[in-house]
């Protein structure tokens, strides 16, 4: 093949019957040959377009669409539901563009080894060629494959291409809620093996709970001897401290009915009773065995089952004392296979780690190792926001550490199997997982698993996952794939793997979206997607309901959402049949491909037609800062719960719960510390109390604390919780969670203004006049639009209201012996009228006391908030309040916030939301302190209001379309509601519940202003 030649040799261009691929294993292979690096790159227009003079140069592993120098147009593509192009399976567009990758590597092939290439992951349809010799395909874009490219091989200098098409009629099962790229998303080595060598490994590592003891089923295959009558090869094992060695097992001759004897030189004498064939049936229907029939062996009507198929070894050790592995307890053992040949050599070995554990489902419960589980789990994609799907292991490592950090013990791999190195380090960290197969139908769920066309490949990449992955203990379920409706393609694979692996339930959506009490054939476990709270009380109660529901997806994160969060799992923790689930998700999918920090979303790269900002959705952003949706999630998750309340603290003890389901509290340290108005106090360590999972213990509290309790207004006592020896997962000291018991707040009455206090300064309109204040106090109704509050399911409920704009029609000002009373008429955006009345009191100059009171217009159902908003000069740095902190908090996402006295600098109170919107609200708020060079503002408000301070008013937040888009501003705009509605999740999912609305129309409130200018 020249330079400009496109020889491409047979292949199947569909992509649905892969051609050359090797069978899929579970063996690790190390590389003999690194081919990661650079290799020489085209990219073409279709698979069939000649190739040109000019190579470039591309990184592998890498995606040509997150590189502009390579990608001549083909940029990333981000699609929810429809497909990216207008055809409908198995068609695929005619532009279809076509990487080539060529890499000249000289070796010498080996006599008697093998040579594998081995493609970890390819995002399109796979063609390899060596030598310009046509190799083999593969299509499925999440799992390695792997060729025998012995025979293409010659000596010294061979020229390696791998064709990447990104379209093929598999594309339609990848159609994932994801961006479309493409290229060579994970390793790429070469490997040998000897021509007799293992083909895999099968290990069932089961634990007994009530015995405690652990057993291991071990199948191990090999290639090269199965065909042998006679075998004198062997299988050793090293496992626990025992070294065991079995033979592989031979052929058996097929079985045949014995020829009729044609010798008649003498009587034959009768052998058999009559009819005694009839005796197969017998026995296979459980029949009453005849009286003649009895003194036959059962050998001569029953095929003999031979310990392993040939080429196979089956070894099978009970009674093992062992640790079992759980997501606390994630204890491993080492095992090592070696094939030995007949002259007592090792021809080949691996060596993998298991976990003894056992996963069950009785009747509505899902137990590991005999215990009943909560899920606390989130759903991960691959996403790296400079490399797109291609993700190292140091990212990986800090991915799985930060979750672990944050008390979730469980990935589910959405929606595709993971890098086995992921798979790796969860067994080793201790992480449960969902494993899920790269199908994904979504544009054609209705049909496309019934599609005859499609069935070898739905079959393929499902039990190409199992084979995979089915010695790591980790995976806990299979998942059959994400929304791609329910098809007979389901039911064939289930059946397999319920054959081939029993020790695991299934997980499959599909199957029973539209009724949770169907699906048994495909799903052991009901696992609906942003089901209401009713729904769950609902199953919970019906006499119908089978199994464990664990959610596949909730809580959906898009923008400044995921709340109700604790509404979940006050469920989750108290109904039966409810066991958690998997948090819609992980990271924001947002890309940086350029590399000048801006992120984008769907549309931001001239893809159409485009899901836009709907992949924004994680609960921490693409560089791995944690939202504080995630700290939501941590405090929810947390291993303790303190059950005790103020009485019982104030009288010197706090009761804790170990919400673990197998670990002591010993891995924990504690330290106590009291909370106040003018900061942290007392912070002590004690001693962790020995509570065995799931029960109750008691800490002292020690008398410096209890003295500080007693002593003055406390608001609460923190109880933090760190680790206490390191891990691969953090350091010792590393803080995963902090309790707190609170304590009635008992609230202060504004001053009264003295006698001869100055008026208070306001203009003809009312508005109050000082230095300090760029814009003065004034009515706000409107927040700038969560992703959620523009949800469709909500019918444009706020823009109805018209709170959005409000226009000044009749002022009224009068000066009373209460002070200044100002009363405004405003004209909401549709007509409708809001009426504001305040009355101002001057204690001194720069000190104000308001009473608020706000009239909304008649039935009016719901709203985003009641409160003030103002604005001041440029000069202020930093705020300090007393309420709910440190990190952004609403209504219905709070139940982790803690109530204390909080610094911070004003530029970091906001929630940099890729898209704009509503943020770093906190709330229960009864004191407020900025403080900068241009002077200091105080506030005070006995009742607790919700605090927004920023750089942004509402409608710049609104006018743009990307955090990075808002200019720098050193402005300082400050909000303080009496009400704020709930965040919900609307956007998928439910709203925020009723209690977090605002269905109120009459509001009243007071509050105090104090200004300082600098000197």
């Amino acid at each position: 093949m020249t330079g400009t030649e496109n020889t491409m040799g047979p292949y199947d261009a569909s992509g649905l019957h892969p051609v050359g691929r090797l069978p899929m294993h579970s063996l690790p292979r190390t590389p003999d040959v690194d081919l990661d690096g650079a290799w020489d790159f085209q990219l073409l227009p279709t698979p069939t377009a000649p190739l040109g003079p000019n190579w470039k140069t591309i990184q592998v592993p890498s995606l040509w669409t997150m590189q502009e120098d390579l990608g001549e147009g083909d940029r990333p593509h981000y699609t929810n539901v429809p497909m990216p192009f207008e055809e409908v399976p198995p068609q695929i567009p005619e532009q279809n563009p076509t990487g080539v990758y060529r890499r000249l590597v000289v070796l010498s092939p080996v006599p008697g080894r093998r040579t594998v290439l081995h493609v970890g992951a390819a995002e399109g349809l796979l063609r390899v060629f060596v030598n310009d010799k046509p190799v083999g395909t593969s299509s499925d874009s999440h799992l390695a494959a792997e060729f025998d490219i012995t025979e293409a091989l010659v000596d010294k200098t061979n020229r390696i291409e791998l064709r990447v098409a990104k379209w093929s009629a598999a594309s339609y099962l990848e159609d994932q809620d994801h961006w479309w790229q493409s290229g060579l998303s994970r390793s790429v080595f070469l490997y040998t093996v000897p021509e007799i060598r293992l083909a895999d490994v099968c290990a069932v590592a089961d634990y007994d709970p009530e015995t405690e003891r652990g057993s291991l089923s071990l199948t191990v295959s090999t290639t090269g001897l199965d065909h042998l009558y006679e075998v004198d090869w062997s299988v050793r094992t090293e496992v626990l401290g025992r070294t065991l060695t079995l033979p592989v097992s031979a052929r058996l001759g097929t079985r045949t009915l014995p020829k009729p004897s044609l010798d008649r030189s003498t009587r034959p004498e009768p052998q058999l009773p009559a009819d005694f064939m009839d005796l197969l049936s017998i026995n296979a229907a459980g029949a009453p065995i005849p009286p003649e029939f009895r003194a036959i062996p059962a050998t001569m009507t029953r095929l003999p089952a031979p310990d392993a198929p040939a080429g196979n070894a089956f070894f099978a050790l009970d009674d093992l004392d062992v640790t079992p592995w759980s997501a606390e307890t994630p204890h491993l053992e080492d095992l090592t296979v070696q094939l030995v040949s007949p002259e007592g050599t090792v021809a080949d070995e691996t060596r993998i780690r298991i976990g003894f554990r056992r996963v069950r489902i009785e009747g509505r419960d899902l137990l590991v190792n005999g215990r009943r589980i909560l899920v606390q789990g989130i759903a991960r994609h691959d996403t790296d926001p400079r490399t797109g799907r291609v993700i190292s292991r140091d990212r990986m490592l800090a991915e799985l550490s930060l979750l672990k950090r944050f008390n979730v013990n469980a990935v589910r791999a959405a929606h595709y199997p993971n890098d086995p190195q992921v798979l790796d380090l969860c067994d080793e960290m201790g992480l449960y997982v969902i494993d899920e197969a790269d199908v994904e139908g979504h544009a054609f769920a209705s049909t496309i698993a019934d599609d005859p066309r499609y069935l070898p490949e739905i079959m393929e990449r499902i039990s190409r996952m199992v084979l995979r992955d089915r010695n790591h203990p980790s995976v806990i379920s299979w998942s059959l794939g994400n929304e791609t409706g329910y098809g007979a393609a389901h039911d064939a694979v289930a059946g397999w793997i319920r054959r081939i692996d029993p020790t695991r339930p299934l997980h499959y959506e599909g199957a029973v979206a539209t009724d949770w009490h169907t699906g048994h054939a495909v799903s052991d476990i009901l696992c609906p997607m942003y089901p209401a709270l009713a729904s769950l009380e609902g199953y919970s109660a019906d006499p119908r309901a089978d199994r464990p529901l664990i959610t596949c997806e909730y809580a959906f994160s898009m923008g400044n959402g995921t709340g109700g969060l604790s509404d979940y799992w006050e469920l989750f923790e108290s109904l039966p049949g409810l066991q958690g689930g998997f948090i819609w998700q992980f990271t924001d999918h947002s890309l940086d491909r350029d590399g000048d920090g801006k992120l984008r979303y769907g549309g931001d790269f001239g893809d159409e037609t485009h899901n836009g900002p709907m992949l924004v959705n994680g609960v921490v952003f693409p560089d791995l800062t944690p939202k504080p949706a995630l700290f939501e999630a941590r405090g929810l998750f947390s291993p303790i719960r303190v059950v005790s309340d103020a009485e019982e603290a104030r009288a010197g003890t706090l009761r804790i719960r170990n919400r673990q389901t197998f670990a002591d509290l010993s891995a924990y340290q504690l330290e106590l510390r009291v909370e106040t108005a003018t900061g942290q106090a007392g912070a002590v360590a004690v001693p962790t109390p020995e509570v065995p999972a799931g029960g109750e213990g008691t800490i002292d509290i020690p008398a410096s604390v209890r003295a500080l309790l007693s002593g003055g207004p406390a608001l609460a006592l923190s109880l933090t919780v760190r680790t206490r020896e390191a891990a691969v997962w953090a350091p010792a000291g590393t803080e995963v969670a902090v309790e707190q018991v609170t304590f009635p707040r008992t609230p202060e009455p504004l001053p009264q203004a003295p006698a001869g206090s100055p008026a208070a300064r306001i203009d003809a309109e009312g508005a109050l006049r000082h230095p300090l204040l760029r814009r003065p106090p004034q009515l706000s109704l409107w927040r700038a639009l969560t992703c959620h509050d523009k949800s469709f399911s909500l019918d444009n409920r706020f823009v109805r209201s018209g709170f959005f704009e409000l226009t000044p029609v009749d002022i009224e000002v009068k000066e009373t012996s209460e002070g200044a009373v100002v009363t405004t008429r405003y004209k909401a955006a549709f007509g409708d009228e809001v009426v504001h009345r305040r009355t101002i009191v001057a204690l001194a100059v720069g000190d104000w006391v308001f009473s608020e009171q706000v009239s909304l217009p008649e039935g009016t159902q719901d709203g985003l908030r009641v409160g003030m908003e103002f604005e001041f000069v440029d000069g202020f740095d930093d705020a300090g309040w007393v309420g709910l902190g440190p990190w952004e908090n609403y209504p219905d996402r709070r139940a982790s916030a803690l109530l204390g006295s909080w610094e911070s600098g004003i530029d970091d109170l906001a929630v940099p939301y890729l898209l704009p919107q509503e943020n770093g609200t906190r709330g229960e708020v009864t004191a407020l302190t900025l403080t900068g060079p241009a002077g200091t503002v105080r506030t005070a408000h006995p009742a607790g209001l919700h605090m927004n301070v920023g750089r942004y008013t509402v409608s710049e937040l609104e006018a743009a379309e990307h955090w990075w888009e808002l200019q720098p501003s050193r402005k300082t705009v400050v909000h303080l509601d009496i009400a704020h509605r709930g965040l919900g999740t609307a956007v998928l999912g439910p709203d925020t519940h009723p209690r977090h609305r605002l269905p109120g129309s009459e509001y009243a409130w007071e509050w105090r202003l104090t200004l300082e200018e600098a000197d």
